[in-house]
């Protein structure tokens, strides 16, 4: 039933600007008796992760906030793997963590960031100069911090966008459109990709990835130390570490996290300049995204004409790994800051190519450079024959044969909701020989890697989907908390600063496929997605209220649908559900559960209870948020039908005293 002023709470300040208590309201009815087994399952995942992140911050962080380091770091490499410890941390408390998750997510990047600058790392609070794969895995934990609590963060992201925006920084080139080299940021001086002659190369990464600039000595070339290779020496400064390359793309995000929280102009025009451009590129080498740029502004002008070959491109390390990310990073910024879905025609076009070179194999079979990744992923289907694309090209044509990673499509898919791209992963499905309802409990880098399986319970092919993966979060939380207790006095040496990482005993995947209605955020330098958002409003924060537990079933074109249920025996909860990560879409109307008649509870000597009859009620929105009273032991229903990005992106609250102007992105 709608609201009444009575039900309206003191979280819901009425103002002229819009809040809480202007949102069109609904109150649950539908009584809770038997409360479904992913609710109680999701409100424990979420006690067991508020114990596993302050056992973390007690075994492996000082009291300043830093981690327990006392080493150097001896290369370039490094900044991503102090800040990415804590990247999701001030996402689970957007997604309802506890209240102070926040103020101790500010405090670990403080601390981490005072320990960097004394290693010598960053410069004004920024890296010195590396490539945007590790930036963009560093700059998460900030994007989340932006988006909890964007008064106190916007100088420090404003300030780093503009080493981008501001061509005086030395990073950006606008005549070419570029950025002007591989590893960039804070310090102009830095140059090339290491400090020594050689890059610091190990004989096992040459074994697994092979050497970049692969053409530049015949194949009967005696071998060479490393430290005297001319591919990984002057050749490789000169040809790598100047110009441009595509794994830049994902400095867009960094620029679109500036002009959410801000508006200005500037940041949405460099967006569309640099991107375009590389679209235009793409465009020209028929469709697919070329990975290198000379200073000229000339797609292989360093690599004798290659498209490919260029910095953490589609030759060496990683192949579509990195390139693929980076660009979807940037065309869905470029989209975001115009309404234009076509920017993301370079990114599809370049998948589709890919899986027009696929072949079916067991893994166990193909050439794949990501071993460890997919030998946790797949399990025992490591022997299964399923679909395979080539991540990587050199002159001997296309290699490095993996299964294809639904991060990219996925992220497409929800940006979009057109039949296009849905079509694409029904037909990655297809090819799979792999049952996409699989669920196990293992815990990728990414935090991601359950696309599959979400995406089938989406389609209606696994309901028991939020129970198994809401389990499969509590047994990646468990072995954490096992191996934090083996490992937590281990004095750590500088090639085991991934302990940190692989000790984070904080898992959102599951809490934002569920809640949410999206996919865990693109890992290198994305922005998140959803369908819906949370705002307690009594205790006027993000997140879901104490008690209060969500799960999108459906986030189908025509509608989302969001089923929100309250625990508690004895108290009332006030949801805000915001539509969209950054309230940029509107809800015309919803439908929702309702359950006017008490005859369920039955006659004062009834030994048990009817069956409560519920029905369903439908009112107009048209705003971009909906306010949900949730008496104690309630549920309810609600089917949002969605006008996606009709509004301009914003990190402001129902809470927030500014207007919101309800402009279209464009």
């Amino acid at each position: 039933m709608p609201f009444s002023p009575d039900d309206r709470t003191s979280g819901g300040d009425a103002t002229a600007s819009g809040g809480p208590a202007t949102f069109p309201g609904v109150r649950a009815s539908v009584p809770l008796l038997e409360p479904p087994g992913w609710a109680v399952s999701q409100r424990a995942l979420f006690d067991l992760l508020d114990h596993a992140w302050r056992r973390f911050a007690r075994d492996f962080t000082g009291p300043d906030g830093r981690l327990t380091y006392d080493g150097r770091l001896s290369t370039r490499d490094g900044v991503d793997d102090f800040y990415e410890v804590f990247f999701n941390w001030p996402q689970l408390y957007l997604l309802g963590g506890a209240d102070d998750l926040l103020q101790a997510s500010e405090h670990h990047w403080e601390g981490v960031t005072r320990q960097l600058t004394e290693l010598g790392m960053l410069h004004d609070e920024y890296e010195r100069g590396y490539d945007w794969f590790h930036q963009g895995e560093s700059l998460l934990l900030l994007y989340f911090l932006c988006m909890a609590a964007p008064d106190r963060w916007s100088e420090r992201a404003l300030r780093f966008a503009e080493l981008y925006v501001d061509p005086a920084k030395g990073n950006y080139d606008p005549e070419h459109h570029i950025i002007t080299r591989p590893h960039n940021g804070s310090d102009p001086d830095r140059q090339g990709l290491s400090e020594g002659d050689a890059y610091p190369w190990l004989p096992s990464e040459a074994r697994t990835y092979g050497f970049p600039l692969d053409w530049i000595l015949p194949d009967d070339a005696p071998p060479h130390p490393l430290s005297e290779d001319p591919r990984l020496g002057q050749e490789m400064r000169e040809r790598m570490g100047v110009g441009d390359t595509a794994v830049n793309l994902a400095a867009a995000g960094l620029v679109l996290n500036a002009w959410i929280l801000s508006g200005d102009r500037r940041y949405r025009d460099w967006i569309v300049e640099y991107v375009g451009a590389w679209r235009k590129r793409a465009e020209a080498n028929g469709g697919m995204i070329p990975d290198n740029v000379g200073p000229d502004g000339v797609v292989g002008s360093l690599h004798e004409g290659r498209w490919y070959g260029g910095h953490y491109g589609w030759s060496w390390p990683h192949g579509w790994h990195s390139v693929g990310h980076a660009a979807c990073v940037a065309a869905l910024a470029a989209a975001t800051v115009t309404g234009d879905e076509d920017y993301l025609s370079f990114v599809g076009g370049s998948l589709d190519t890919l899986l027009e070179h696929g072949t079916t194999m067991a893994f166990a079979e193909a050439d794949s450079s990501l071993q460890s990744k997919w030998l946790a992923q797949l399990g025992p289907d490591i022997h299964t024959p399923t679909l395979h694309i080539p991540f990587r090209r050199n002159d001997s044509g296309w290699f490095d044969h993996n299964p294809v990673t639904p991060a990219v499509p996925v992220a497409l898919w929800h940006h979009t909701a057109a039949p296009a791209d849905h079509a694409r992963l029904e037909r990655i499905r297809e090819g799979s020989g792999i049952d996409w309802r699989t669920v196990r409990p293992f815990r990728a880098k990414e935090e991601s890697g359950h696309e599959e399986a979400w995406f089938a319970f989406l389609s209606g092919d696994d309901p028991d989907y939020p129970e198994r993966i809401l389990a499969a979060a509590q047994a990646q939380v468990r072995h954490r908390l096992a191996r934090m207790e083996r490992y937590r006095d281990l004095d750590v040496p500088e090639a085991d600063i991934h302990l940190w990482q692989q000790s984070n005993p904080v898992v959102t995947e599951a809490l934002v496929q569920l809640t949410w209605g999206g996919p865990q955020v693109l890992y290198n330098g994305g922005l998140q997605q959803a369908r819906v958002r949370y705002h307690d409003a009594d205790a006027r924060r993000p997140g879901l209220p104490p008690d209060v537990a969500a799960l999108v079933t459906s986030i189908a074109p025509e509608s989302t649908t969001v089923e929100l249920v309250n625990l508690s025996p004895e108290s009332a909860r006030t949801v805000l559900v915001q539509a969209g990560a950054f309230a940029e879409h509107t809800i015309r109307s919803v439908r929702y559960t309702t359950c006017g008649d008490d005859s369920w509870v039955g006659d004062l000597y009834d030994y048990g209870h009817g069956e409560p009859v519920a029905a369903e009620t439908e009112m107009p929105v048209d705003d971009n948020g909906l306010r949900v009273r949730l008496p104690a032991s309630t549920r309810i229903r609600l089917t949002l039908r969605l006008a996606l990005r009709t509004r301009t992106p914003s990190y402001d609250t129902p809470f927030t005293s500014r207007p919101t102007d309800g402009r279209n992105a464009t």
